[in-house]
């Protein structure tokens, strides 16, 4: 066998010398809520990463659904799986455009941190079993988590994370003035933004625009190769799919007949690469137009400069639709979803009605909040469950088994 060539870096993606001048600097960072003397061997940004590896909620999502019920089958992605995915895309995307690595990957790392049990089926069950205590949002529970929820050191709640993982976790998916505006704010982003404010009206910085689309261009992916394995669709009804039937039309035509797994990795890796170019060239072109100084002109910029071409993103949007009518509103799937909800919902109503059931510290929190807070804190005792904890509390409460 003849020696193999040396990997050769594309220019585009060679690691550029110094930071761009619109990234997040750890020298400038507004710092922590709580102060605390710095690492001298790590930024505060990779601080906070290695914080959110290491915090309960991350390990958790191991055995949180993504769309499968996480006993299903090991091939199936988790939320923890998908978020390592995420992060790698976004690693990706950050080094090329020189903004902080570290910081795309914390918030790619903590974004699903605030999922319920049974992905969005569980959100909507408790979102709508706590209605009275406000309901249920993930992205503000994560926050919830990282600020109170944690208890890993003697002096503060939470992780006590820098300004700009908490901004980029809150504002990932864009401002929220208007929200505020409307009221709409979940309380336990009002209560932080308080105490150390946000800057809800803004955009955040642009390794959270980045964060937010790897999770869009990971999950898409994914979903496509789980539903595949999982026998919800076939190859050839991903050949009729918008977008990604192209990509699976040239690995028919160029290598014929696949077994499934290459068939996959084939598709995936092409499609993968079509969105991360596509993104890459949109995102320089809006940057090369708006030429921002500093991260604070990103935050001010009335648009997203992160961002997929206008084509691209309705190609994309379109191949979204095709997943929730192929993959998420499966029957197979629908109806574990269904007894999700009927998991969370009764376990909801028989925390609230009767709290000696919980464990003993938790039963002490609902005891310390009193009639109303107890609703919150049998909402947050849920909210951090696994699937599969979330059956065995419904076996040991309701002493019946529940078939997902």
């Amino acid at each position: 066998m003849d020696t193999p060539p040396g990997c050769l870096l594309p220019p585009l993606f060679a690691p550029p010398r110094r930071p761009a001048a619109y990234a997040s600097r750890p020298e400038t960072s507004r710092g922590r809520f709580y102060a605390e003397p710095e690492s001298p061997t790590r930024t505060c940004y990779q601080r906070d990463r290695d914080r959110i590896i290491h915090s309960a909620a991350f390990r958790r999502l191991k055995h949180k659904t993504q769309v499968f019920v996480q006993h299903e089958g090991d091939y199936y992605r988790t939320r923890l799986t998908h978020s390592l995915e995420v992060a790698q895309i976004a690693r990706s995307v950050a080094r090329v455009l020189a903004v902080d690595e570290d910081l795309a990957e914390a918030l790619s790392l903590a974004h699903d941190l605030g999922h319920t049990p049974f992905g969005h089926a569980g959100e909507e069950a408790l979102s709508a079993a706590a209605a009275a205590a406000g309901g249920f949002d993930h992205n503000a529970h994560a926050l919830r988590l990282l600020t109170r929820l944690e208890h890993r050191y003697a002096a503060f709640d939470g992780l006590n994370l820098t300004w700009e993982t908490l901004e980029g976790l809150v504002k990932h998916n864009g401002p929220l003035e208007g929200n505020r505006q409307a009221g709409k704010i979940p309380p336990p982003i009002a209560e932080v933004d308080r105490a150390w404010p946000l800057d809800l009206g803004s955009w955040p910085g642009i390794e959270a625009q980045v964060a937010a689309i790897a999770d869009d261009i990971a999950y898409v992916n994914h979903d496509i190769d789980d539903a595949l394995r999982a026998g919800l669709f076939s190859v050839d009804d991903l050949v009729a799919a918008p977008l990604a039937g192209r990509m699976a039309q040239d690995v028919m035509d160029r290598f014929g007949a696949l077994e499934l797994g290459r068939f996959i990795g084939e598709v995936v890796h092409r499609l993968i690469g079509a969105l991360l170019d596509d993104l890459l060239s949109e995102t320089k072109a809006r940057l090369a137009r708006a030429e921002p100084g500093s991260a604070a002109d990103i935050r001010a910029m009335d648009r997203p400069v992160v961002s997929l071409s206008a084509g691209t993103a309705s190609n994309l949007l379109q191949l979204k639709e095709f997943l929730q009518q192929r993959m998420y509103r499966h029957p197979r799937v629908m109806a574990a979803m269904s007894r999700a909800r009927e998991v969370v919902g009764e376990l909801y109503a028989a925390l609230v009605n009767d709290p000696s059931l919980l464990p003993a510290d938790w039963r002490d929190a609902c005891e310390a909040a009193g009639a109303y807070g107890a609703a919150e804190v049998v909402r947050d005792y849920i909210a951090g469950m696994t699937d599969r904890f979330a059956l065995i509390e419904y076996r040991r409460i309701f002493k019946a088994e529940i078939d997902l």
